[in-house]
């Protein structure tokens, strides 16, 4: 006996968001991040490193290097795409022009979720109780709404704002990932022979899973998917559904295509790699780990995981209908990954559409008390956060308050605060439109769906803005590599070559990158005047260099950093006697 829904919703209820509003909310989030500043350490310069290096070579396409060492991702697609904008944008300064596919991978992203959740309104099961003597929500205005909703979920989402604004495979594993739950909502509306729509997504999309990376999350969500489409369409029993029934097996009929076609290009390509660490509670470092995970699922995914509880409460009686199962299987999936895998963050990555889905299907169900209790949250919350922003920034304008910009002092030592009127006017305008956003919510508006999710999602935008325009030069200042390859590049000959030993990739990247350096592997046929080594890596130095040809030149620390030092050393041969140029020992490199 199938249960009644438990949304009750009046067709005054199911106002669509302003389109404009919406696009300014998409845009307000989704540019900040991507513009004025450098690649951050460390997965976002090392990826941008061996996008170029494909970009200049145009070699080993199918295996990135970055100066004979494999990208630390193993995925083809991000490189891909970073590596013909560099190519294709010539005019453009490269790390700028890597940006430009990740940012339209972003708003992929948001354009595919708002279209998955607004199928998923559509199925029957999810529409609301029909009244007696009419008034109820249209199916489409209510889909339109509920849509919104999940839009502005995942905007407001706290993990998605900085992971979503990097040139790495895990952008491009969320892109697609979202493409593919659009493609599997959409597939009671859409046939599965059209060309275009959700059959092309749904093939881009696990395609595109695969060579970024995640050719086992294709096959999962692949299959998972076929499962959901063969559950629903064993529930259509009358005879008027007979169309339906058969365009769902040609669905199922692709979808389990499209994945043994994925998992014999994984194959093919050498994609498939075991990731899956296993921690178990005996051991007080695995417990340690568990509670890190713990509470990197509470934060990473607030506003919607409580709110994705709240629907498989109360939506308990159709966990088997489409518009909760297809996105509790993607949420399932990405949490166990994240569960299973070092990468934890990036793995949750993928969840937020899902989770976002699944967070707009409860507010048909809210009292009007939980929402309140979420709006005045969220209020303290976020402005609370503004003001801190406004206030270390005034800090370190003028250097009052005392203490922030003591604090910024001592945390980022040789930074050197400027001042910019476009972004000063762009918070400030910001801010402006934040105080009308919670006059607007606390006036005695008709209740709408999508109302209790505008403070959060505007509140998130506000504060990703007010970092990446106030706080910009700081935060490039002590994420990046640029000062410490600044150091290194002045303190050698702009026109020679220099030797590295132990350094990671993202410093690799860096020092090609910030410090404009020719850079070759010591130990290779290269005799270069200069050699830089990671410090941690100096007691295998004598194994790879002959150290009496070596003089130790100076330590360059990382100002932000005083655990990350790289040693710089000049050719014995190449450099005049004294004091600054005597010849390195293995003792003497102990004592640095």
């Amino acid at each position: 006996m199938n249960k009644p829904s438990p949304a009750i919703v009046a067709q005054s209820a199911v106002r669509r968001l302003p389109r404009l509003a919406l696009l300014l909310f998409c845009v307000a989030y989704v540019l900040p991040g991507f513009f004025g500043r450098g690649p951050w350490k460390n997965a976002d310069i090392a990826a941008f490193g061996a996008m170029q290096e494909l970009a200049s070579t145009g070699i080993n396409w199918l295996q990135p290097q970055l100066l004979g060492r494999f990208a630390e991702f193993e995925a083809l697609l991000p490189y891909w795409l970073g590596a013909l904008a560099i190519k294709g944008l010539p005019f453009l300064d490269p790390a700028f022009a890597v940006r430009i596919p990740f940012g339209l991978l972003l708003a992929l992203t948001l354009l595919a979720t708002w279209y998955a959740v607004y199928y998923l309104a559509r199925s029957p099961q999810a529409q609301p109780v029909a009244f007696a003597f009419g008034g109820e929500a249209g199916p489409i205005d209510y889909a339109r709404a509920i849509a919104d909703a999940g839009l502005l979920a995942l905007i407001a989402s706290l993990g998605l704002a900085q992971l979503s604004h990097e040139t790495t495979p895990a952008l491009a594993q969320l892109g697609c990932t979202a493409l593919v739950f659009y493609a599997m909502a959409a597939s009671p509306y859409r046939r599965a022979t059209q060309l275009f729509g959700p059959a092309l997504g749904l093939v881009a999309g696990l395609m595109g899973l695969a060579l970024s990376g995640a050719p086992t999350l294709a096959v999962l969500l692949g299959a998972g998917g076929a499962l959901v489409e063969w559950s629903h369409g064993r529930r259509s029993h009358d005879e008027a559904a007979t169309d339906g029934k058969r365009a769902s097996q040609h669905w199922i009929l692709l979808m389990v295509a499209a994945t043994v076609a994925v998992a014999l290009l994984a194959s093919w390509l050498n994609l498939w790699r075991w990731r899956i660490e296993l921690h178990g509670l005996e051991n007080p470092d695995h417990r340690k780990h568990w509670r890190s995970l713990l509470r990197l699922l509470v934060w990473f995914t607030w506003p919607a995981w409580p709110l994705a509880l709240w629907t498989l409460w109360r939506w308990r009686w159709q966990l088997t209908s489409r518009h909760v199962a297809l996105p509790l299987w993607f949420a399932c999936v990405a949490i166990v990954s994240t569960l299973t895998t070092p990468a934890a963050d990036r793995s949750l990555l993928l969840s937020l559409p899902a989770l976002a889905a699944l967070a707009a299907f409860a507010l048909p169900t809210l009292k009007r008390s939980v929402a309140s209790l979420i709006d005045w949250f969220t209020l303290l919350f976020f402005t609370g956060c503004a003001f801190i922003i406004w206030v270390v920034w005034l800090a370190m304008q003028t250097g009052v308050p005392r203490q922030p910009a003591a604090n910024v002092a001592k945390l980022a030592p040789g930074f050197e605060p400027s001042f910019s009127w476009f972004a000063f006017l762009v918070a400030l305008l910001a801010t402006l439109a934040w105080g009308w956003l919670v006059h607007w919510r606390a006036g005695k508006q008709r209740a709408v769906l999508w109302r209790s999710l505008v403070l959060p999602a505007g509140g998130a935008t506000l504060c990703w803005l007010l970092l990446m325009t106030l706080w910009l030069p700081l935060l490039d200042y002590a994420r990046s590599y640029a000062p410490l390859s600044r150091q290194v590049a002045s303190m050698v000959d702009k026109s020679a070559c220099v030797e590295i030993y132990g350094l990671s990739i993202a410093q690799t990247a860096a020092l090609q990158y910030h410090g404009q350096l020719e850079l070759h592997q010591a130990g290779a046929k290269a005799r270069c005047p200069y050699l830089v080594v990671d410090a941690d890596a100096q007691a295998t130095l004598s194994s790879t260099v002959d150290l009496p040809e070596w003089a130790f030149k100076a330590t360059i620390r990382r100002p932000t950093d005083s655990n990350e030092n790289v040693l710089l050393f000049k050719r014995v041969s190449l450099t005049m006697s004294g004091p600054a140029t005597r010849p390195a020992s293995a003792k003497a490199i102990r004592r640095l």
